[in-house]
């Protein structure tokens, strides 16, 4: 290895470390205690079906599986929603879950995404990446 790829690896390095460091400094808070939430599906026909939970669950991934209201794979990303209220996404049409809360778009995954009392949160099956 060379001088030039050394110190551009090592700022590499240096650049990941900030970065996961960054995120855990601004990792939102979970709120711990039960909580009531509504899960808004918004299917490809565009039908939409309201769901209401209470739940002790601290981020909404654990709502939807421990509900068996979607179904995914885990993957070093964290959970890839793939099936939602009985509706899979068809990769062959470029269909993929959307998650906004209250009507905007989240920037975590159902991993992360916190949850607290008198949440909204919609799930739309979107097509096109």
């Amino acid at each position: 290895m060379n001088r030039k790829t050394g110190i551009l690896a090592g700022f590499l390095l240096l650049l990941c470390i900030a970065a996961g460091i960054l995120f855990h400094i601004n990792k939102p808070e979970t709120t711990i205690g039960e909580k009531k939430i509504d899960i808004i599906v918004i299917h490809a026909d565009k039908t939409e079906n309201k769901f209401t939970y209470q739940t002790d669950a601290e981020v909404l991934a654990e709502v939807l599986l421990e509900t068996g209201l979607a179904e995914g794979e885990q993957s070093s990303y964290g959970l890839f929603i793939q099936t939602v209220d009985r509706e899979t996404a068809d990769s062959s049409k470029q269909q993929w879950w959307c998650i906004t809360k209250g009507g905007e778009q989240v920037t975590s995954g159902a991993d992360t995404l916190p949850i607290a009392d008198g949440d909204t949160f919609e799930l739309t099956l979107m097509e096109g990446y």
